[in-house]
């Protein structure tokens, strides 16, 4: 998808829908506004990944192509161009989006011999933003009648 207005239009709604912010104008600095916080720029980043299909790392992260409608849009083109890529991406997250509708539909219990181990701590981590998480195990640094 190339065309920027319509990207800058879907971003719009993106923005009233998902952020609940009235969308603001295209070339309004977002940061210097204070239109974006920290915690709404996290849910940016996942909403520009589910609703365009394609994953932004972490370290390719520039805050200013982030700063405006317009250059987010500009960024979404690059990311989404070419239309047999983009039907593909937007396919498989549909279909995605689907399974995990079902998963949260779903209501079965935990099976037997899965609770979580007393004294561990499950964590989540994950190396891009709306990717897969990952379980791992923590164990406590210190144990009763250890330290020193």
């Amino acid at each position: 998808m190339t065309d920027t207005n319509a990207i800058i239009g879907r971003l719009g709604a993106l923005f009233v829908e998902s952020l609940h912010i009235e969308a603001p104008a295209a070339d309004i600095d977002l940061f210097e506004t204070g239109i974006l916080d920290s915690l709404q720029l996290v849910e940016l980043l996942l909403q520009l990944e589910q609703r365009f299909g394609f994953q932004i790392k972490i370290d390719d992260i520039d805050l200013d192509d982030l700063r405006t409608l317009a250059r987010i849009a500009r960024l979404v083109a690059a990311r989404t161009a070419g239309p047999s890529s983009q039907m593909t991406r937007l396919s498989s997250l549909e279909i995605r989006h689907g399974a995990a509708e079902q998963e949260a539909n779903q209501s079965d219990p935990q099976p037997k011999g899965t609770e979580p181990q007393a004294g561990r701590v499950e964590t989540n981590r994950a190396s891009t933003i709306g990717s897969q998480r990952d379980s791992v195990s923590a164990e406590p640094l210190l144990r009763s009648g250890s330290a020193r």
